[in-house]
């Protein structure tokens, strides 16, 4: 990673610089034109002056000068011109010449004003500011002959060429060109090529030296978040955290949340060793029992007592029952999306149960579920009740509002709730145990005896139940002092809805 980190940015800045610099080269270039451009008028601009003044054009000052002159007129000849271009033909080819107005430039007739007065003549209209004709590039051998082609010759030098209408001393129309040569230009141009091209590699390698440590520096946390989690991953002790880096980056928090995916994974792992453990212990008395039952019938036939082996093996299969659908719901198993009707399963199941156990209020209410789950759900439920009842244990069922508070975190989703209620008039429970008794292999009264008081299984598969039918179940205090556990599942949709409502709501609340 950061050998491609660097290589990326290197050639990102290569190509970045290379665009820059084809910017500033060509921004150089065309500041260097136009000063040359500007340099070629001025020139063309004295020199008109001067012919403007002199009697003759060939007297005019600007013509002693390496750089290509001339003053041609109207019909061609060349008047005077610098030592560069003695004997060259015009340059009217190269640039071209705009006619001179007819009777002189400046809106005066030619032969108007006073001559006598040089400075007048020079100021009376007669050179033509705005009469720069054009610009071109000229190539001037070492013989002085000039052409606008420079790959004529070998040797030959650019210039740009300005050209000037004005009149001569004596009211001759004359155009004046004046070259400024382009060797500094691209001289200047030629050099700073140079040394970005010399400077350009030493940049780049600094770019990617330094993309490198940075690189190496930054993910320098993530190796050690690495080898952190080989060395778990060996020593398979999940109780170590990987180092969490000072800085407040995205690293930082990778390494935060891979602790607490740690902290998850080993509270997973404590847990499936000690429900293994507790099954274990649990399992091992039925089967004890079991086996001193069948030594004694197989020593004894005549003390074999039928009943009490049943019973044990009741139980035992009661506990691989229990124990076989809890790896279930752990497994993530959902319930079928059937529509069931929960006030008649509480009439029936109240109905099976003698004693103390009777049927309160019961409202019509359907839920959407697996009818045998929510039948485990009421059977659990009822017999923790009656193990702990005095005298009676009451079931009702209610419908609540979905916008009902303290409904549940899906509240306000589906038609509403239906509210399963079981109490007893037992000694219920303190308030703080009664979380407690929805985890797995407890028993709050550990001087019971445990025919009596179960494996601790049932109300953790109630709530693992619930939980996956999209409900919520808590336990709190009865009326008449009491447990009273309340289960609240989402009502069922209109019929051919009801097992979208219901998937619904399960996606909606958390498990428990």
């Amino acid at each position: 990673m950061r050998a491609r980190t660097a290589l990326g940015a290197t050639v990102v800045v290569a190509v970045a610089l290379a665009l820059a610099g084809l910017a500033v080269v060509e921004v150089l270039r065309g500041g260097l034109a136009d000063n040359t451009r500007l340099v070629a008028e001025s020139r063309a601009r004295e020199v008109a002056v001067q012919v403007a003044v002199e009697r003759s054009p060939k007297d005019a000052a600007g013509l002693d000068t390496d750089d290509p002159v001339q003053v041609v007129d109207a019909d061609g000849t060349v008047l005077a011109s610098s030592d560069a271009l003695a004997g060259a033909p015009p340059m009217s080819g190269a640039a071209r010449p705009v006619p001179a107005p007819p009777g002189g430039s400046g809106g005066e007739d030619a032969g108007s004003g006073d001559r006598g007065d040089d400075d007048d003549r020079a100021d009376d209209g007669r050179v033509d500011d705005d009469a720069v004709l054009d610009r071109v590039s000229l190539a001037v051998d070492d013989e002085g002959e000039a052409t606008s082609d420079p790959g004529e010759a070998e040797g030959r030098a650019d210039f740009t060429v300005a050209a000037l209408r004005a009149e001569a001393a004596d009211g001759t129309p004359v155009t004046v060109y004046a070259g400024s040569s382009l060797a500094v230009q691209e001289l200047a141009v030629t050099d700073t090529v140079r040394a970005m091209l010399a400077g350009l590699p030493a940049l780049l390698v600094v770019v990617g030296a330094v993309t490198w440590l940075v690189t190496r520096h930054a993910l320098r946390p993530v190796e050690g978040i690495r080898a952190e989690m080989a060395e778990i991953t060996g020593s398979r002790d999940l109780s170590r955290r990987v180092p969490v880096p000072s800085s407040r980056d995205e690293v930082a928090r990778l390494a935060v949340t891979t602790n607490g995916t740690l902290a998850a994974l080993q509270e997973s792992v404590e847990r499936q060793r000690r429900f293994v453990a507790d099954a274990s212990h649990e399992l091992r008395s039925p089967i004890a029992s079991l086996r001193t039952q069948v030594e004694v019938a197989a020593a004894h036939p005549e003390l074999l007592e039928v009943g009490e082996l049943l019973e044990d093996v009741v139980r035992l299969q009661h506990l691989a029952a229990d124990l076989l659908l809890l790896a279930r719901l752990d497994a993530g198993e959902e319930p079928r999306a059937a529509r069931v009707d929960l006030t008649a399963l509480a009439r029936e199941e109240t109905a099976r149960r003698p004693g103390p156990v009777r049927a309160g209020e019961l409202e019509e209410a359907v839920v959407a579920g697996s009818r045998g789950r929510l039948e485990r759900v009421l059977g659990n439920l009822l017999d923790n009740a009656q193990r702990h009842a005095r005298e009676r244990v009451v079931v009702r069922v209610r419908t609540v509002p979905a916008d009902t508070a303290g409904a549940g975190p899906a509240a306000g989703r589906g038609p509403g709730w239906a509210v399963l209620s079981v109490e007893d008039d037992g000694p219920g429970v303190p308030e703080g145990e009664r979380e407690r008794v929805f985890e797995r292999f407890v028993r709050l009264d550990d001087a019971r005896a445990r025919d009596d008081g179960g494996a601790g299984l049932g109300l953790a598969i109630v709530r693992e139940i619930v939980t996956r039918h999209g409900g919520t179940i808590t336990l709190g205090r009865a009326p008449g002092g009491g447990a009273l556990f309340t289960v609240r599942l989402p009502l069922a949709g209109p019929a051919g809805g009801g097992a979208d409502r219901g998937g619904a709501a399960r996606a909606a609340v958390p498990r428990g």
